[in-house]
């Protein structure tokens, strides 16, 4: 999913300001070039980042502490900018909404993965499957 991931600037120390540039891609014969940059950093608690460039918008995390678990909500509010998207998302709807939950099942398992290997434990990851 990410090709290529280069910091563009570290940002603060908590890390308002932080910069990155992205190379995507999904299962579909297309790229996604765009940025991110930290515009709210509140460690542990919260991230929001600006979008630009093939993908414009923002994305927030807030994590919160449940218990024994940690839940996790991502806000994501994007407008797609390729042109390839912007001017065939009427016609192939369909197609890249189901381009896009390919993607997320790989973030999924991407995050189970990660779980399992720094917790040992498949139990570690049942609470992303609940959602």
């Amino acid at each position: 999913m990410y090709l290529k991931v280069e910091e563009l600037e570290p940002g603060q120390e908590n890390g308002l300001g932080r910069r990155f540039r992205l190379h995507t891609k999904a299962w579909l014969p297309y790229t996604l070039d765009w940025e991110s940059c930290a515009i709210e950093s509140r460690p542990p608690n919260r991230l929001a980042i600006r979008a630009t460039g093939d993908l414009n918008g923002r994305g927030i995390w807030t994590i919160r502490q449940k218990g024994n678990f940690t839940e996790v909500e991502f806000d994501w509010k994007l407008t797609a900018e390729k042109p390839l998207m912007r001017y065939l998302s009427f016609f192939l709807k369909p197609v890249f909404s189901a381009n896009h939950r390919w993607a997320m099942r790989r973030g999924l398992e991407g995050m189970e993965t990660e779980l399992q290997l720094r917790h040992g434990s498949t139990q570690a990851s049942a609470g992303l499957r609940n959602r």
